[in-house]
């Protein structure tokens, strides 16, 4: 996992993917009322390309709680590698060794 992160928003690293296909997305949803989660899952589901690009989407609408506290124990144990550029934002996560 390679996960960019960032401290606030105005550091925010962009997703090349992302970035690359939202401008077929918002083409897929143009015109069309944004009423319901379901209708922008469903919209941008079928977002298609002529070079053949399929974009699949699905609802997560498992509740997740804020504010969980992980101890410092289990924090320490994450096999985490900051990269080269911008280590404080960009890093990767590997499987807890377990030998």
């Amino acid at each position: 996992m390679s996960p960019n992160r960032a401290e606030n928003s105005s550091r925010r690293k962009w997703n090349k993917i992302e970035h690359r296909v939202f401008c077929h997305i918002t083409r897929t949803w143009r015109g069309e009322p944004l009423q319901s989660y379901e209708m922008v899952v469903s919209l941008i589901g079928s977002t298609r390309t002529t070079t053949g690009l399929e974009v699949h989407a699905t609802l997560d609408e498992a509740d997740y709680k804020k504010g969980i506290k992980i101890p410092n124990a289990d924090y320490q144990s994450i096999n985490i590698t900051p990269c080269k550029f911008h280590g404080d934002w960009n890093y990767i996560i590997k499987p807890r060794n377990t030998r």
